[in-house]
Order: structure tokens, then C-alpha cells, then sequence
């Protein structure tokens, strides 16, 4: 009885946090989204209601400060967030991921420093992995980091970094032993704030994704101190952001299924208005191919990422299906795009309309937070090494 009391505590708790999520939305997002997208323009106000919502803090845990949601949660919250503008799910999700780099392997106080501060928004950031060289793989990196007493001296350059102009801390992955074999035992990650040797070189235009900042990183003989090695120990970099990347893998794929969610819905209610040949469009055969379809989509890709999102939230290793749930539910909100363009014809074009966004933004999803290529073979992979023969 307990239990069950328990559960329904639960769930009426999240039904209230997205429930306040979805008003949120509503009244201070949704009016905004088209003038804020087309102007590209940082939504400095709706990064401070994020604070207030406890968004910086969704998945830290409660004894720091956070909300203390599991991946479950933060999945349902991710995937109403990227159906009205996919761009604010961005913004904290790179943070939430540095987050989650000190939650898992930080040492005790390190946890004690910086958890209450990312939770708090006080400190935001992101997570800084790839290079101009180097993008899914993280082994080739060549940003150093060299020991001198009690600091590290970097140099290198990281690019596509998220929040890199209006964060203020980021998981840094370096080379901290370029000679170690296998390559992966000489990297370590760094909690870096911006400071002396820190700078933000340039603004990356994007064809989607407006609003969050990606930026160029430049480090420059910039000292960090070697109490800000996550974990406290040298060559767990890889581990360390790998570890990360599946929470922001569920993310990404939370986003896939709000903006395909979104290009479905707008597509039924706009086949309901427009009229050719004397009925409705929904009434045709053709257009309702196309919205069995991508219902169908929406529904497998919530149901792949809320699998991941289980097994993320069990403590299980879920490498395997959270990439499952990242490639289909980014390549669901892809061809969705598509579909809902095609079913609003001339309008689908038209920056007067959401579709030609969703169309813009879904291909980032099929890059983002590891390509769609690499996730298939790490299925393959994974599914080798689990049964084996």
C-alpha cells in the first residue's frame, strides 16, 4: 500500500512539473518563437524562467540543489520544450551534461563545489569535445594539458561547442598523456571556467538550431587548476564524457520526438483547413498515407526513448539503447519535417509558418551528440558483444 501510495505521489508530482512546463510554454515561449528564431537572437529572458523552473537542476540530485528528475522525466520535459522551440532544450542539455560528468565521477568535493552552482543556473555551460579535426572520434583530440604544480596549461582549440559564448564553465576533453597506449588512457576531462587564456573566437552561423549560441574556443596557455580534474584522476576523460553522452543522447532523441510530434500535429490541423476539390485534404487518400505514417513514427520513437530512458534511470549501461532511440527518433523528426512541408505545400515554405524551422532543424539531430552512422555500429557492436555466439 505504501508503495502504491508512493507512486501515486509520484506521478501526480510529475504531472504537475509538466503540466507548469506546458503553461510556461504557452504564455512566455510560443508567442516569441518566430521573431526570437529569425533574429537569431539569444532568449536572455527565457534562460531566466528556466532558472526559476529549476530547468539547470533538472537531473542533479536533490542534496545539491537540483530537481533530482529522473531521465524519464527530464525526457517528457525535453520532448514539450523541443515541440514548441527545439533550440531552449539546447541550452540545458549541453549543461545538464557537464553536470552529469561530476554527479557520476566526481570526487566528493568536487560534487559539494559545483553541483549547487549548475543547479542553481548560477554557473552554466556545456560540454567541450570536439575539434576542428576531431568530431566522433573524441581519440584524435589534440587540445592539450600539460601539469605544472598545481595547475594544468592548455592548449588547443574545441568548435560547435553549445552555450560557448554565454556559459561560463565546460567540460573540457584533453590529451593530458598524448604517448599513452591506447589513446583513449592519455585523455582526462577538465571543469574549466572562462579566465586568462580562455576565448571565445567566433560565432558559428547555423542553418537551424537559432538563438542557442555554438561557438569557436580558443585556449591559449590558459591555466586550470588540477583540482578541476573530474574524478581526480588522469585518463578517465573518455569514460567520463561517453558516461555524459548518454544522457544527452536520450535528449537528443527526446527532441526528435517533439519536433516530429510537432510537424504531425500542425499537419493534421492545417489537412483540416486547407481545402482542395471541394473537401478537407485530410480527406484524401494521399495526405492520409502521409499522417499514418508519421503518427506511427512519433509513437515509436517515444516509446524507443523512453526504453533508454528506463534503463539510463536503472543505472544499466543503455550505450546500446540510447542510440537506438537517438537514430530513430532523429531520423522520425527528419523525414516528418518533410512530410509536413509537402502537406502544406507553398505555406510549408514560408518563414510565416513553423514547418520550414522543423524542416531546418532536424537535420541536427542526425549529427549532434554522435552521428547516426556511429550509433548504428554501436548497436552492431553492442549486440555482438551481448549474444555472443
Amino acid at each position: 500500500m505504501d508503495t502504491h501510495v508512493a507512486r501515486s505521489a509520484e506521478a501526480e508530482e510529475e504531472a504537475a512539473l509538466l503540466d507548469t512546463i506546458a503553461k510556461w510554454l504557452d504564455r512566455d515561449v510560443r508567442p516569441h518563437v518566430l521573431r526570437l528564431e529569425h533574429a537569431d537572437e539569444w532568449p536572455a529572458e527565457m534562460v531566466e524562467q528556466m532558472k526559476e523552473l529549476g530547468l539547470f537542476g533538472a537531473t542533479i540530485p536533490v542534496e545539491y540543489g537540483g530537481l533530482g528528475l529522473s531521465a524519464t522525466v527530464y525526457a517528457k520535459i525535453v520532448e514539450k520544450i523541443a515541440e514548441v522551440w527545439m533550440s531552449l532544450s539546447g541550452i540545458f542539455n549541453s549543461h545538464l551534461i557537464m553536470a552529469a560528468c561530476v554527479s557520476r565521477l566526481g570526487t566528493p568535493a568536487q560534487k559539494a563545489e559545483w553541483l549547487p552552482k549548475f543547479a542553481s543556473g548560477e554557473i552554466r555551460g556545456g560540454l567541450a569535445l570536439t575539434e576542428p579535426d576531431c568530431g566522433t572520434d573524441l581519440q584524435a583530440i589534440r587540445t592539450r594539458a600539460v601539469r605544472d604544480g598545481d595547475d594544468y596549461i592548455v592548449n588547443g582549440t574545441k568548435t560547435w561547442i553549445s552555450n560557448g559564448i554565454h556559459g561560463s564553465c565546460f567540460a573540457l576533453l584533453v590529451k593530458t598523456d598524448s604517448e599513452a597506449k591506447p589513446r583513449h588512457k592519455g585523455m582526462s576531462m577538465l571543469l574549466a571556467p572562462k579566465g586568462p587564456g580562455f576565448t571565445v573566437s567566433k560565432k558559428l552561423e547555423k542553418l537551424g538550431y537559432k538563438g542557442i549560441d555554438s561557438a569557436e574556443l580558443v585556449f591559449d596557455d590558459y591555466r586550470v587548476p588540477a583540482a578541476n580534474l573530474i574524478g581526480g584522476i588522469e585518463g578517465q576523460g573518455l569514460q567520463t564524457a561517453l558516461g555524459g553522452l548518454e544522457l544527452g543522447r536520450i535528449n537528443v532523441a527526446a527532441r526528435g520526438c517533439g519536433l516530429a510530434s510537432a510537424a504531425l500535429m500542425d499537419s493534421v490541423r492545417y489537412s483540416q483547413i486547407r481545402k482542395t476539390m471541394g473537401k478537407p485534404i485530410c480527406e484524401h487518400q494521399a495526405i492520409q498515407l502521409k499522417l499514418g505514417e508519421m503518427a506511427t513514427r512519433v509513437q515509436a520513437a517515444r516509446l524507443l526513448t523512453y526504453d533508454a530512458a528506463r534503463i539510463y534511470d536503472a543505472g544499466l549501461r543503455c550505450d546500446m539503447e540510447a542510440g537506438m532511440a537517438k537514430y530513430f527518433a532523429s531520423e522520425a523528426a527528419v523525414e516528418n519535417s518533410l512530410e509536413a512541408l509537402r502537406i502544406h505545400g507553398g505555406y510549408g515554405y514560408s518563414k510565416e509558418y513553423h514547418v520550414e524551422r522543423y524542416y531546418r532543424d532536424a537535420p541536427l539531430m542526425c549529427i549532434g551528440e554522435g552521428t547516426n552512422e556511429i550509433q548504428r555500429i554501436i548497436i552492431a557492436k553492442q549486440l555482438v558483444e551481448r549474444f555472443p555466439a
